[in-house]
């Protein structure tokens, strides 16, 4: 093949004595971008860098522990592979389920947000981007550790796959779908998708952080549609397309409901930030 995306040989890159995991390193990257976004658009709306900080510590700390605790799961066979006591607990080798990471990292950012005495669905909204952008971010720890990759293909962007890193039934493929491609490019594409509409509409928080996971979820089905790797199987879907489906639907009749048709808990935003009109009917206009 004359075109293809070649994989780094090694997870690990050697700095003198100082060896570093590219994959936790992503998740850092990933993690910094997060807290960057999301300060800048809490202290916007009259917050502080104080609780982002905060919010992001434990959430990071639960988010890691949910995260590793689907995968274990769900995924199980993969963890015996490893076949030592550590291996449930071997994020350093890849594995974090973003369902239980998001679901356990919210729930404990809400608990600190609402203790600071802050509005918990505010902060939602104003997480909301920086969540997918993470996310993306996070995702080039795949292509390091040269996993959770999709079909072969043939295609010029074509992924290059180490003969050990592929499945027993794909060794004469060489070249492969690079899902991590893939959900980068849609999850920055969505990061901006989300920050044009929260600058042009009005929402009642949390509905952002209702479409942001309505967005991913969307996008992550036909990833799931790509991928090879292990996973249990429901009526020819994988596990975590069936997730998605679910997801996409509760958060997208969700949004519709608490954007339109909800008429009463809507907190105010501070007078800097006030806007009129009807409720994603009448753009803001410039800030």
């Amino acid at each position: 093949m004359l075109l293809s995306i070649p994989s780094p040989h090694s997870g690990v890159v050697h700095a003198g004595p100082l060896a570093i995991r590219m994959y936790g390193l992503m998740l850092l990257a990933g993690i910094a971008g997060c807290i960057w976004l999301t300060g800048v658009r809490w202290v916007k709306r009259g917050g502080d860098w104080d609780l982002v900080f905060r919010v992001a510590v434990w959430g990071v700390g639960f988010g890691i522990i949910g995260a590793r605790l689907y995968h274990d799961i769900t995924s199980w066979s993969e963890v015996k592979a490893i076949d030592a006591w550590w291996g449930p607990f071997a994020v350093w080798k890849g594995g974090l389920g973003v369902w239980g990471g998001i679901f356990f990292g919210c729930i404990a950012g809400a608990v600190v947000v609402y203790r600071s005495g802050n509005s918990v669905f505010r902060f939602m909204d104003a997480v909301a981007p920086g969540l997918l952008l993470a996310q993306g971010i996070g995702r080039i720890g795949n292509w390091w550790n040269q996993e959770l990759y999709g079909k072969p293909t043939s295609l010029p962007w074509g992924l290059e796959i180490d003969p050990e890193h592929r499945p027993a039934d794909h060794l004469v493929n060489s070249t492969f779908h690079p899902t991590f491609l893939y959900e980068l490019i849609y999850d920055l594409a969505m990061v901006g998708v989300l920050l044009l509409l929260d600058r042009r509409f009005r929402f009642k928080p949390p509905a952002l952080f209702a479409l942001y996971v309505s967005l991913y979820t969307f996008g992550r089905f036909f990833e799931e549609l790509l991928r090879i790797d292990p996973s249990h199987h429901f009526a020819g879907l994988r596990l975590n397309a069936w997730v998605s489906i679910v997801v996409f639907c509760a958060s997208t009749a969700f949004f519709i409901y608490w954007q339109f048709f909800h008429k009463g808990g809507e907190e105010p935003l501070p007078p800097q930030r006030r806007a009129t009109g009807p409720a994603m009917a009448i753009p803001r206009g410039r800030r």
